[in-house]
């Protein structure tokens, strides 16, 4: 079942990602010399409730679909960080809270057909706010505090549409944690 790798070069490299151009054989014997990897720093969502039980969630403009988005907090893994020290910064960075009891929740692959990366997904409960937001230039985020029914509504009516944010909050709500 597993392609050879024969050949591999990068098509695109910049900062946030790299696309690699692998010429593979198949068991069959196929080749192909144009089989395109999208190489991605992994990245971390948070399922996050306050100590009074809200669930916060953000509200951003996401230009790849050109749309007004409803998510988890969530952010890239950098260099030398840990999946759980990033989902801690991106929590504090994006919405000002911190702290309670951190536990991670699955790890999700958006493309297992052309992506590297990985997502993990942390629950983090009892989380307090000590601080504004502390976003990037380009960062432009509301956040909102909402019980566990709206979210079950939010992705009834696909206002979550992001695949490794739903997969899951479906799974949050399923265990009602």
């Amino acid at each position: 079942m597993k392609w050879k790798l024969l050949k591999s070069t990068y098509a695109f490299v910049c900062p946030w990602l790299r696309v690699r151009k692998d010429y593979i054989k198949q068991p069959s014997g196929l080749e192909l010399d144009d089989f395109y990897i999208v190489e991605t720093l992994d990245w971390v969502n948070v399922i996050a409730i306050t100590e009074d039980g809200k669930n916060i969630l953000e509200e951003q403009y996401r230009h790849g679909i050109q749309k007004v988005c409803i998510e988890l907090p969530a952010g890239c893994v950098d260099q030398g960080e840990t999946p759980l020290e990033a989902a801690k910064r991106e929590l504090l960075e994006e919405t000002g809270y911190t702290g309670g009891e951190w536990f991670p929740f699955g790890e999700y692959a958006p493309n297992t057909s052309g992506m590297t990366a990985i997502c993990h997904t942390f629950i983090a409960k009892g989380v307090k706010k000590i601080s504004n937001q502390h976003l990037e230039m380009s960062e432009d985020i509301r956040i909102h505090l909402v019980e566990q029914d709206t979210i079950k509504e939010l992705l009834e009516n696909n206002s979550i549409t992001e695949a490794v944010m739903q997969a899951p909050l479906w799974r949050y709500i399923a265990n009602n944690i």
